[in-house]
């Protein structure tokens, strides 16, 4: 077993030991390394001020993003290299472009978020991303601005980003060839006072692990364990980090299904998800930010067990299922089973999500997914509908599924709404009884985020929304990029 973590800071080989395993990347750098480039603003991953550059393998393929470096344990980014603001500049002191764009283009006032934003458009350079407008403020919703506006930062994206030169750091081959070097097949474990950490390399390792220690705390991208962090101040007595586990990271395509192990990034999840129906790449675009969702993974937003995550109430629409695994074997689970009570779910002592199976949408299916929140970017759902119909040849519902997250301590399907629409023929009055029905599946809550009287409004508003998208479709209009309906305006 090894006891160190090795990685690249910019060019420099780095072995850090002596650490609590729940050091973040961003106290390390500040702290540690004296790298006060990266910001401190909300310590939640919603401002971006803290925005570094990870250098990952994919394979042996080299890949650039952008993660918030104020909740990403610095055990999870063994094998990788960290990119900050610092590492822009070239040798004689010159500006990167992207930083003299911002200079030459007014981008910048009090200067506290601007290293975020220069890294966020740093990991565009160095992946070529597009730079069209919307792909640019969908690569910045991670980026709060507190005083200069964003027209001129998106003014010197478009500048940087449509003249890009040759990447300006190691060639990547280089980079590459020594991240492999860095890599080894055992479980790295550290000890601390604090706690221990054990980051295995195989889903067996894995398996033995939790056997022995099923109260240890799982760690995956840690975009909510790294709140427990930074928020609450734990420290945990064990915890076990996935990002090593090759096994978990592939996604594979049948004829049937797409599955998914439960480290995809959910990034990777919007481009298969969203190839399958637009709504899903909508949802996904607005599944908290582009940091979050280069560190998020599916398999960690399904076994947090929130009742208002974004993905339970579509994947359950979509009649997805669960492989749990543990050292006694696998066992498959319906995803709406998986569920049981508030952040309890039916996951035995010692086990952990291995793969998740998505079936794919049938060519004659109608889809329908809403996000309602209060802010577009980067908000928690007050409601989150997901609905899935089948007809028959007559145009009557056949089968149907009509999931929702933010309506009860679970993400759960509407049973009487459902029983109200099958053998009904499809129409607005259809929906309309089926939306009566939705009083008879839930009694919301009232919380900060929405009372019980506008989560029950806003359910029923959007079974009567899915019918007139698919009854009228000239309603449904493309909208930069992005399916919106009447309703949201």
């Amino acid at each position: 077993m090894k006891q160190r973590r090795a990685f690249l800071l910019g060019n420099d080989l780095q072995v850090a030991s002596g650490l609590a395993p729940t050091t973040t990347v961003l106290d390390w750098l500040r702290l540690n390394q004296r790298r006060t480039g990266t910001k401190e603003g909300c310590a939640e991953g919603d401002c971006g001020a803290c925005t570094v550059v990870i250098g990952r393998l994919d394979g042996e393929t080299l890949r650039y993003e952008a993660i918030n470096a104020c909740i990403r344990p610095l055990v999870s980014l063994d094998g990788c290299q960290i990119l900050t603001v610092e590492h822009l500049k070239s040798p004689d002191g010159a500006l990167h472009p992207v930083q003299q764009a911002m200079v030459d283009l007014h981008g910048s006032q009090c200067g506290f978020c601007t290293p975020g934003f220069v890294m966020s458009l740093y990991a565009m350079y160095l992946e070529a991303a597009p730079a069209n407008v919307l792909q640019i403020e969908d690569a910045l919703a991670g980026n709060l601005c507190r005083c200069t506006g964003y027209r001129p930062i998106i003014d010197a994206a478009m500048n940087t980003l449509g003249e890009r030169g040759a990447v300006d750091m190691t060639s990547r081959s280089e980079t590459a060839r020594r991240l492999l070097a860095l890599r080894a097949d055992e479980t790295i474990v550290i000890e601390h006072a604090s706690g221990a950490c054990h980051a295995p390399t195989s889903c067996d390792a894995l398996a033995d692990l939790l056997d022995v220690h099923p109260e240890a705390t799982i760690v995956a991208g840690a975009t909510d364990a790294g709140l427990r962090i930074t928020k609450a101040l734990e420290h945990f007595p064990v915890m076990v980090d996935l990002n090593r586990i090759k096994e978990l990271k592939h996604v594979a395509e049948t004829k049937d299904a797409l599955i998914f192990g439960a480290m995809v990034d959910l990034n990777r999840v919007r481009r298969a998800l969203g190839a399958m129906h637009p709504h899903l790449d909508e949802l996904m675009r607005r599944f908290g930010s582009e940091q979050i969702r280069n560190s998020g993974t599916i398999g960690g937003n399904l076994a947090n067990g929130s009742p208002i995550g974004d993905l339970p109430p579509v994947l359950i629409a979509l009649d997805a299922a669960l492989v749990l695994r543990s050292k006694a074997g696998r066992r498959a689970l319906p995803l709406e089973r998986f569920f049981l009570d508030y952040r309890k779910q039916d996951r035995l002592p010692g086990e952990f999500v291995e793969q998740i199976i998505v079936p794919k949408l049938p060519a004659d299916a109608l889809l329908h997914v809403s996000k309602i929140s209060k802010r577009f970017d980067e908000d928690i759902s007050s409601v989150c509908g997901a609905f899935r119909i089948l007809l028959d040849a007559g145009g009557c519902v056949a089968d149907a599924r009509l999931a929702f997250g933010g309506m009860a301590g679970v993400p759960k399907r509407a049973a009487n709404a459902e029983a109200a629409l099958k053998g009904a023929r499809w129409s607005m009055e259809a929906a309309v009884a089926a939306a009566g029905a939705l009083s008879l599946d839930f009694t919301p809550l009232t919380d900060m985020r929405a009372s019980a009287r506008y989560r029950t409004s806003v359910a029923a508003n959007l079974l009567r929304r899915f019918a007139l998208e698919t009854l009228s479709p000239h309603i449904a209009t493309r909208v930069s990029g992005g399916l919106r309906t009447l309703a949201d305006a």
